[in-house]
């Protein structure tokens, strides 16, 4: 069986949705349109619970977790004039120990 990130796309370097959606119909057999509506479900409910501030957990995937980031001095790279970074939240992610292994299996 083919996995997700197996599946052929336009860009060889990313996944989309649709290819998603096409490994779905390959493993449960769904109509496109059905098989595209559960990848956008799944999609929405994650980014919903990550704007809503709590942390995500996937067993065997990984975890993201929102961070809050003070307001704080910087400096642009280019002009290496000083300017003000502004108050952020940001999304991090920690692979699970299996996804991290099988990364490294394929290396």
């Amino acid at each position: 069986m083919q996995s997700p990130m197996d599946a052929p796309s336009s860009d060889s370097s990313s996944v989309t949705r649709a290819d998603l959606a096409d490994a779905v119909l390959r493993r449960v057999g769904l109509s496109r349109v059905e098989s595209a509506d559960i990848v956008d479900a799944i999609l929405t409910e994650i980014i919903d619970v990550i704007v809503s501030g709590e942390d995500l957990k996937l067993k065997s995937f990984g975890s993201f977790h929102v961070l809050s980031k003070m307001e704080r001095p910087g400096r642009n790279p280019r002009t290496g004039i000083p300017a003000t970074v502004s108050a952020r939240r940001v999304v991090t992610f920690k692979p699970s120990d299996l996804l991290r292994a099988r990364i490294n299996e394929r290396s």
